[in-house]
């Protein structure tokens, strides 16, 4: 708190866009982000439920106010339309969370190619162009981007091939993309979650035959007893975009309760 009683914010007066942000990590990375002084504006495709995530954030933190730019990441069009008028209404962007993504459960021989394409389409090829589109936005005086990868990226689990080669091509892109824009003081980090309870884990819990021995299941795999809340996330995305972490770059950090240093059948 300054002597003047107002609270000091970490992201004030800088221009932050967050993918996927209508509904779960995305969200509640947007109104971390608000909260702490940042222009923001979310990307989604849901265009109703994107408008409704606005408008409730934005509500939570008056005078503060988010904006919502209709957006899918498999259009390409839509992406260079995005970024165009965040240029013209901001002219910069200062920080890019690469955070949509999307899953369907199917073991490898029922997976299709048009399963491997949407999702490899939205959680990689997406991040790829969106990012390539958003740089030319980023300043002289750097940025920072953080990729929502997943535990999936290093650990295997069933009917998740597409998701997670997905996964772990984004740390591969965290990695490459964190010493390629280094020399532009643009920092590039990667997170991994483990099991947060969204709208995507809820659809997979109505999904499984037991959702109940599922949930209990999933929760036990956590050292920590209990599955992560997107603001968990959401707080370490802050960390890795605020001047605290300036000396950190090319990392994937584990948000996953512990769930990746267990041993367990």
């Amino acid at each position: 708190m300054n002597l003047n009683g107002t609270r000091p914010q970490a992201l004030k007066d800088r221009v932050a866009v967050v993918s996927g942000a209508a509904h779960g990590i995305g969200k509640a990375i947007a109104a971390r982000f608000l909260w702490e002084g940042a222009q923001v504006i979310l990307l989604d495709r849901d265009v109703a439920a994107g408008i409704a995530a606005t408008a409730e954030i934005s509500g939570d933190h008056p005078p503060l106010s988010a904006e919502f730019l209709p957006t899918d990441l498999l259009r390409l069009d839509e992406i260079h339309a995005a970024i165009g008028k965040i240029g013209e209404r901001h002219g910069r962007i200062d920080i890019l969370v690469n955070n949509a993504g999307v899953e369907i459960g199917k073991p490898f021989a029922e997976t299709t190619l048009e399963d491997w394409d949407m999702i490899l389409g939205i959680n990689l090829r997406g991040a790829f162009a969106l990012t390539q589109a958003a740089l030319r936005l980023f300043p002289s005086t750097g940025g920072a981007i953080v990729n929502i990868s997943s535990v999936h990226a290093t650990h295997a689990f069933p009917d998740s091939v597409a998701y997670a080669c997905s996964k772990a091509g984004l740390v591969a892109l965290t990695r490459n993309l964190a010493l390629e824009l280094a020399p532009r003081g643009i920092r590039v980090n990667a997170i991994r979650p483990g099991y947060i309870d969204t709208r995507l884990w809820d659809e997979y819990l109505r999904q499984s035959p037991n959702p109940e021995a599922l949930a209990a299941q999933t929760t036990d795999l956590h050292p920590l007893g209990r599955r992560g809340l997107p603001s968990d996330v959401a707080d370490a995305a802050l960390f890795l975009v605020a001047k605290n972490s300036s000396f950190i770059t090319g990392t994937d950090m584990l948000v996953d309760g512990g769930l990746t240093v267990r041993a367990h059948s």
